[in-house]
């Protein structure tokens, strides 16, 4: 894995990229749904990974025929992950070339958790005041797929999309990555 010499700007995704943090979202969605008298496979969670929570309860009713209250469900979740978010494990490659770039290149993460979380997540995985930028669900951009969360990090680190090479480890934003312009790395075909 490595950056590209066209690269001026780098994105980072969050959780499954700079942090193993999937198993703790994972088992903080099955028991949300369970809380609410429903079971949650694991194959759906790993559709959805990079997806806000909001929405991922809205595929799920859908998905399982359900009527949840989206923000219910939602909320409850989020509150479940916060702390143990504190305790994720970085994911070395990737972390290594925030680690690498700080100073040379700006920086952003873009991630469709909420800021609470990725922030707990940074500060886990050691890499507070690394990014010039955090974009999370909760500065009201289209989530993944759309580009928009991408193209949004990339007009606050200053640096045309086409130089920004992201880092990602969904199907959801390697999609918006590549529907920004940007470079892409699929973190999964390394790690």
């Amino acid at each position: 894995m490595k950056v590209s010499s066209k690269a001026k700007g780098l994105i980072f995704d969050c959780d499954g990229t700079l942090a193993d943090t999937m198993p703790i979202h994972w088992q903080a969605w099955r028991e949300a749904f369970m809380t609410f008298g429903a079971d949650c496979p694991l194959e759906f969670l790993k559709e959805l990974s990079g997806i806000p929570s909001e929405r991922i309860v809205s595929h799920f009713n859908a998905r399982f025929e359900k009527d949840f209250d989206v923000k219910s469900v939602a909320l409850y979740k989020n509150e479940l992950v916060r702390d143990k978010l504190l305790f994720a494990n970085p994911i070395v490659p990737v972390v290594e070339i925030v680690k690498t770039y700080k100073g040379k290149l700006p920086m952003a993460v873009a991630s469709g958790g909420t800021k609470l979380n990725v922030n707990n997540t940074i500060k886990a995985i050691g890499l507070e005041g690394f990014f010039k930028a955090i974009i999370t669900a909760d500065n009201k951009v289209k989530p993944k797929p759309s580009p928009d969360i991408y193209l949004e990090a990339a007009k606050r680190i200053n640096v045309p999309p086409k130089f920004c090479q992201v880092f990602e480890d969904g199907n959801a934003g390697v999609e918006s990555a590549k529907k920004a312009g940007m470079m892409v790395t699929d973190i999964r075909l390394f790690i």
